[in-house]
């Protein structure tokens, strides 16, 4: 897939009039991503969405970025290849840089199976502003969880470039966070994402102060 470079058509970022810091004066945490990698069936988007009505209550600016909902339209053009796969993550890390910018809280559920694209998001988007979190579980359990059956077919071989069975899946070398849905709940693993969001500053410590009411 060929890109036009910006270097080449006169293209140069501009800084608007109201910077990244003003935002998140006004939404009261810093902009950041929380990036969920892991198989399908493993829980992320389960996780992100319940993160996503935690910190809502909370009164912070959020979205989800989920799989299915970003190749509906942004990368409906893509395939499952190594390339499309590599060029959607790049496309919404770009995407997520740009809430970032904007002071919100984005959060991805994407297998996302390559480090290299992963470490380039977060390079994109600056490590302390980039969450990764591994959600870790057995591929058999993921297999039991899978009510669209993709799994069988994959089997079958009636999906190609299947991750995790005819295509590969990296897994983090060094996660922020590591959860094992095989043996966490939603509402733990929940909470450990936001006692890390607190650690690293992205949100005030507001959560811990309910937790001991």
């Amino acid at each position: 897939m060929n890109h036009i470079s910006t270097k080449t058509n006169n293209i140069k970022w501009f800084n608007g009039f109201v910077s990244k810091e003003n935002r998140e004066k006004l939404h009261s945490h810093k902009g950041a991503v929380i990036w969920f990698t892991g198989l399908s069936a493993s829980g992320k988007s389960t996780i992100a969405h319940h993160l996503e009505i935690q910190l809502h209550k909370m009164g912070c600016s959020t979205y989800v970025f989920d799989g299915d909902n970003v190749r509906h339209g942004l990368c409906r053009d893509l395939g499952f290849s190594a390339d499309d796969r590599s060029e959607n993550i790049r496309r919404i890390g770009e995407m997520t840089r740009l809430f970032i910018d904007a002071g919100i809280i984005a959060i991805t559920a994407f297998i996302s199976p390559y480090r290299d694209d992963r470490k380039s998001v977060r390079n994109l988007t600056g490590k302390d502003r980039f969450v990764e979190v591994y959600v870790k579980c057995p591929i058999e359990i993921c297999e039991d969880r899978d009510s669209k059956g993709i799994y069988q077919k994959a089997r079958k071989g009636e999906i190609k470039n299947f991750t995790g069975i005819s295509a590969p899946y990296e897994p983090p070398e060094h996660p922020d966070l590591t959860i094992e849905t095989d043996k966490e709940d939603i509402n733990s693993s929940v909470k450990k994402v936001l006692r890390f969001m607190e650690k690293r500053n992205i949100i005030s410590n507001k959560f811990q102060a309910d937790e001991k009411q």
